[in-house]
């Protein structure tokens, strides 16, 4: 495995020691478990999700709000949405974190931006990622003015307007009016989108994000004075989870100091509002990466150390970024094991199984549970040098294996592999298991033996009617000779 050290200045707070402390020993993967094993024990309802009319408008079916935080919309058609307003006080901050709408819920989606009062949407995904539909195109193109610049939705009694778009080498900033038709109202709402943050995956550095965090701050949108910003990605858990997380630290880090400030215990208060937040062992490293390092060179654009390839590696991966694993048939959760804790929302979140096939109609998206995460190790810059920890590692079982999360196997010994080396090859090389080749020469098998089970069918049924066929025919006719001669019978005695 590619060593993650970079020559740095020796840590200085208890931050950079606990991370270098988890990064020397490779425990991600450990951390992030104990991290989900607490959240197992929430017991919060998600009751509204499951009601019949509601389940259609859910992306994902194992991705879904909390009753207790979920947004209500008080108008239009439906109530309900998807997506949860996630406070943190002591950072003055307010969030709402939502999945990428379908077309079923641009309107709801909409409704929600005009009724929350917000002022900007930050989007961490894209449309198609790997060959795949992961949210619809829920604004005006705005290509060409007075044609695809305005989108009417009636249902909500609302109507959206292209005003301009702003184009970086890594995110797009768009100026929509969102106006309501009944009184006239109109508000102005940004949209930033980040273009090239893979789906399981995390920046190659933390500098263009942050960067991008910076922009974000200084257009006010996540001011505590204005309605909170809506976050989403294509479940709205991962990305936007790693964004929120990121974020509040660093308020928090600006408030009282990094060593008042535990990242851990910040994201455990970020998921009691909404269900798996940060999806990945790589996604929890980068948020400490990103945390250490806008800590340190503070979010200004000028300040923050620039790495002349870190755009360009940003685009490359998403080229390099291999696809989710194929998923398992079935239902999206393994059948608990003996001794296993209870199921809970929280358990059902991370139950990372892959997106069907790419011609799936959006129409049935409940069917589908959250796409696998890919294995490999995705973060090969910006560490932090190794010092002795000032916060103890979580406590767990000598050896953790998680079947929510695809392969990832977890060792305490820093020697033993983090990810199961049956997904790669000697050279390191990740592949899938089983190969193409040798599915495509299972699957011709399959198909040959079919096909000869089917003749053997077939031969068996022409057979049967060569014998039975004549039988029936004579024994029709015997039928109808026997009542003619009692019918005849009888006839002559009267």
């Amino acid at each position: 495995m590619p060593s993650r050290t970079m020559e740095s200045e020796p840590p200085k707070n208890v931050l950079e020691t606990e991370f270098s402390e988890i990064d020397a020993k490779e425990a991600w993967p450990l951390v992030f478990q104990h991290i989900r094993t607490e959240c197992v024990n929430h017991d919060f309802t998600t009751c509204e999700a499951k009601k019949k009319n509601n389940i259609a408008l859910n992306r994902y079916r194992d991705v879904i709000p909390y009753d207790h935080s979920r947004i209500v919309l008080n108008r239009g058609p439906c109530e309900y949405i998807n997506a949860n307003l996630v406070k943190m006080d002591k950072a003055r901050r307010q969030y709402i974190l939502t999945q990428g709408p379908l077309p079923s819920t641009t309107g709801h989606f909409w409704l929600m931006v005009w009724e929350q009062k917000c002022k900007a949407i930050v989007m961490l995904n894209r449309i198609i990622e790997k060959k795949q539909i992961k949210c619809h195109l829920y604004w005006p193109v705005g290509k060409h003015p007075g044609v695809d610049d305005v989108l009417d939705m009636p249902d909500v009694g609302l109507k959206v307007q292209h005003l301009s778009e702003t184009e970086a080498s890594y995110y797009i900033t768009r100026v929509f009016r969102l106006t309501d038709v009944a009184s006239g109202e109109s508000r102005e709402v940004l949209q930033f989108h980040y273009m090239t943050w893979p789906d399981f995956g995390v920046p190659q550095s933390p500098t263009v994000f942050l960067r991008f965090l910076s922009v974000v701050r200084k257009s006010g949108a996540l001011d505590h004075d204005v309605g909170p910003a809506i976050v989403h990605c294509s479940a709205g858990i991962g990305r936007s989870g790693t964004f929120c997380l990121v974020d509040s630290c660093l308020v928090l880090l600006e408030e009282f100091g990094a060593d008042a400030v535990n990242v851990r215990q910040v994201l455990l208060e970020m998921r009691k509002y909404r269900m798996g937040l940060a999806q990945t062992p790589d996604q929890l490293r980068f948020s400490y990466l990103a945390i250490i390092k806008g800590h340190r060179e503070g979010l200004e654009a000028d300040d923050l150390e620039t790495e002349d390839n870190d755009v360009e590696r940003d685009l490359e991966n998403q080229s390099d970024e291999p696809p989710p694993l194929p998923p398992p048939r079935g239902t999206s959760l393994p059948p608990p094991s003996v001794g296993s804790q209870p199921s809970s929302p929280e358990a059902d979140s991370v139950s990372e199984t892959s997106d069907d096939s790419s011609d799936e109609s959006l129409s049935d998206a409940p069917t589908r549970p959250l796409p696998t995460e890919p294995s490999g190790d995705s973060m090969l810059s910006d560490s932090i040098s190794s010092d002795p920890p000032s916060r103890p590692l979580p406590e767990l079982p000598e050896h953790v294996s998680s079947s929510d999360e695809g392969s990832l196997e977890v060792n305490s010994s820093p020697d033993s592999p983090v990810l199961s080396e049956s997904l790669f090859s000697d050279d390191g090389v990740r592949h899938r298991k089983p190969d193409r080749a040798e599915r495509n020469e299972r699957m011709q098998e399959k198909l040959i033996t079919m096909k000869r089970k089917q003749m053997q069918a077939e031969e068996w049924q022409q057979f049967k009617r060569s014998i039975f066929q004549p039988m029936n025919i004579g024994l029709a006719i015997l039928v109808l000779g026997g009542g003619a001669l009692v019918y005849s019978y009888y006839a002559s005695r009267s």
